[in-house]
Formats: structure tokens, C-alpha cells, sequence
């Protein structure tokens, strides 16, 4: 296919995305980000709302002082769009990392670290200029030696307390960007939002019904799961833990490509008050927000693959602030 609007040397979107991020981590050309990037590019992860490349460039610099031989393979880009409305990208990325200096983990460990992140970034005309990241935290810090929980209460400390620190990301401090598409009608996205809602609505029997009995699952934590009591058990623990919470979905995407399963990305939010007992303990009533992006593949006896990302730590951040169990 032909790419309008992008450099020539990349032969499709994939390559520009799987491309550019090698690029801009790996071979260090970290000034590409002023071309890459769009000046006023909105970056939303569940711990904060960074608006501009200069905030980009500033976190990217950070991240490979604190973990300077980061690597980052590009495991899948499942993609939607056109130069019209924008390319938008969700890519799944593993990467390896050593904590070899001090930064926002916390004292260097020397520890080698293996977590995924998945990166819902749009574009037009070689550039991309609004962006959704997700990188598992709870993964990163378990490997560091702390629990989520108490990461979160000392990442507050150490920037600055209750009212100086970094907020997570809410619906309140959310910035609309100018990408509106809520992706595309592919059949599999549809059926794999479809299978989310009927989860997220309490019917836990579409696990069952809708999951190989064989499945693999990557969720949260950097945790590896099979089967049907695995996905009942990351699915009920979450929604246990905010039970009326509004769940939405906010972009799907679906696609055949050859050689490949058939598969799915789905940005999707859980919004509302913690008063169950679930993935997050006693219940305390603070309203949180939970952004989440999910990749699955089907084959022909039904989701074979899934992996689920949201930020634990973000969510405990969100309760310490709330509750004040600093």
C-alpha cells in the first residue's frame, strides 16, 4: 500500500509506527520527536495529561537516563483510519529495560526489567499529534521489589505530597483532542467490544462461551493466565472493585491481515466509585478512574489471545489521594 502524506521509506503504517519508535528509543535520534511530534500533541496516560512535544522529549530523556539499554519490540500494531480522519495505531510493545540509574522508580536497582505497553497514537502527514499510553506500572515496580499500593504512596511523597503531585488522569483533567473517531465496524472489534460490555455488564458466562478453553492471556501486573478461570478471575476482580462504575468504550478496532488471527483493539474506561471488594481491597468510596486498552486474537473456537492493560498504580494513587492513608 501507499502511505499519503508519509515519508517514502516507510511501506506502510505499521512500519512508520514500529519504525519511528526504534528510532526515537533505540538509535538515540531523539530530536526526530520535533518532526515526528506534533508541537501541541496531546499525550494521555493514566498517570498524567502531558500536552506537548517538549513535555515528550523531556519524559523520553528522563525514561533512558533512568533505564539507558531500553529496548522496545513492537509485538503487534493493529491499526484503523486514513489521511483523512488520521491513522490511528494501537501498538503493543514489550520492552526490556535495566534500572540502572535513579529517576521516578526510586534509587537505581541494577534490575532487569520485561513489561508491555500499548500506544493508541494518531497521525497524519508524518506526524502524530494525539496519543493514548498505557504502560504497565504494576509490572515495572513488582519487578523493582515494591507492591503497587506502596509505589503510589511514595511516588506522592516524592512529588511533593497530596497537593503538589502529578494528578492521575480523570474525566475532569482530560483534554479532547482533535482525532473524534471512534475507529472502525470490522466485525471482530465488534464482537470482541461486545464480548467487554457483556463482561463489564456481569454476565460472566460470555468467558465461556467467547474464550478457547486453550487461551493465553498478558494482564496487568506483568501476570500470565490460561483458560477460562484466569480471565473470570482478572475480569471479576476489577469490576468487583467498582461495581456500578460506568464502563465505556471509546474506540474499537478490528482487522484480517494475512498471516495473521483475526484480531481487536479496544480503549475502553471504567468510571466511578470504589465500593466493592475486588482487585483493590476494602472498599473506600473514592471515585476513580480507570483507563484501559485491550488486544485479542480469535481462532476458530473463539478469543485466543488477550492482553489487558491498565495502570495499578494510578488507580492506588487515585484512592491514597482521596482517602488521605498517606
Amino acid at each position: 500500500m501507499t502511505l499519503p502524506g508519509f515519508d517514502a521509506k516507510w511501506v506502510d503504517f505499521p512500519d512508520y509506527i514500529i519504525g519511528i519508535t526504534k528510532e526515537i528509543w533505540e538509535d538515540r535520534q531523539i530530536s526526530t520527536l520535533h518532526h515526528y511530534y506534533s508541537d501541541d500533541i496531546i499525550v494521555r496516560t493514566p498517570g498524567s495529561v502531558v500536552v506537548g512535544n517538549k513535555g515528550v522529549i523531556a519524559a523520553t530523556m528522563a525514561t533512558l537516563a533512568e533505564f539507558p539499554d531500553r529496548t522496545l519490540y513492537g509485538e503487534d500494531v493493529i491499526w484503523s483510519g486514513d489521511e483523512n480522519v488520521g491513522f490511528l495505531s494501537s501498538h503493543r510493545i514489550l520492552s526490556s529495560a535495566t534500572h540502572r540509574h535513579d529517576g521516578v522508580y526510586g534509587k537505581a536497582t541494577g534490575k532487569q526489567l520485561t513489561y508491555r505497553i500499548i500506544a493508541d497514537c494518531v497521525a497524519k502527514n508524518n506526524t502524530i499529534y494525539d496519543e493514548w499510553l498505557i504502560r504497565d506500572q504494576g509490572a515495572i515496580v513488582r519487578q523493582l521489589g515494591w507492591n503497587a499500593q506502596d509505589y503510589a504512596r511514595d511516588l506522592i511523597e516524592r512529588e511533593g505530597g497530596a497537593e503538589a503531585c502529578v494528578k492521575p488522569l480523570t474525566p475532569a483533567n482530560d483534554i479532547q483532542g482533535p482525532y473524534t473517531s471512534e475507529g472502525n465496524q470490522h466485525e471482530v472489534g465488534q464482537r470482541y467490544a461486545d464480548i467487554l460490555r457483556r463482561i463489564m455488564g456481569a454476565e460472566m458466562s460470555a468467558i465461556p462461551a467467547e474464550y478457547d478453553r486453550g487461551c493465553h492471556l498478558e494482564l496487568p501486573g506483568g501476570q500470565t493466565g490460561h483458560s477460562h478461570v484466569d480471565a473470570d478471575q482478572f475480569w471479576m476482580g476489577l469490576r468487583a472493585s467498582f461495581p456500578s462504575a460506568e464502563f465505556r468504550i471509546h474506540h474499537v478496532i478490528g482487522r484480517d491481515d494475512e498471516g495473521m488471527s483475526p484480531r481487536a483493539a479496544v480503549r475502553w474506561s471504567l468510571h466511578g466509585k470504589h465500593e466493592g471488594w475486588g482487585a483493590f481491597g476494602t472498599p473506600t468510596q473514592a471515585d476513580v478512574y480507570v483507563l484501559g486498552i485491550s488486544h485479542a486474537e480469535f481462532g476458530p473456537r473463539g478469543l485466543r489471545r488477550e492482553y489487558v492493560l491498565y495502570d495499578e498504580t494510578a488507580v492506588w494513587k487515585q484512592l491514597l489521594l482521596q482517602t488521605g492513608s498517606l
